[in-house]
């Protein structure tokens, strides 16, 4: 599996996609990012299937970890999610299905919703966060410190930040 993700990201974007000209090296960088973007997604949903999570749910079990033990607002997750496209509400009644967090009305607001991770979601999200780490690790291979470090500086700059 090793040597196909590495020949899969060591291979140029124009033979990935088959194409041979692009209008400017930045419509190229563009189809790049994107075409990397869902190719490392795609890796994601690989590993985390074992653990019955998507990517997004995953998102949500590491922040409230990084909360823990307060809880979070729907809201809050749903700023602080990678994918800001996703319905964190739904993600969050599905991850509840699974015992991984809990939902109580909050005291002070009826309309608001605390989530808190469960013993049982710490102990998924370890499990699950070693099989990803060690994805990431597999890229020391492509790329050195530095390279990962300008990558991004070049993808911050590119949104702006």
């Amino acid at each position: 599996m090793l040597k196909t993700f590495l020949n899969t990201l060591s291979m140029k974007i124009g033979d990935a996609i088959q194409q041979k000209q692009f209008l400017s090296e930045y419509q190229k960088a563009h189809i790049n990012v994107l075409y990397t973007a869902s190719y490392l997604n795609q890796e994601t949903l690989r590993a985390l299937k074992p653990f019955r999570i998507s990517p997004q749910q995953f998102n949500i079990l590491r922040i409230l970890r990084g909360m823990y033990p307060k809880p979070a607002s729907v809201k809050l997750l749903t700023e602080k999610m990678i994918d800001k496209t996703s319905n964190a509400s739904r993600l969050v009644e599905k991850l509840r299905n699974k015992g991984l967090v809990d939902r109580e009305a909050c005291d002070d607001d009826r309309r608001k919703v605390d989530v808190q991770i469960t013993g049982t979601g710490l102990e998924l999200l370890e499990q699950a966060s070693r099989v990803i780490e060690q994805m990431i690790q597999n890229y020391e291979v492509l790329i050195n410190r530095e390279e990962a470090t300008t990558l991004n500086v070049l993808l911050d700059k590119l949104r702006g930040e």
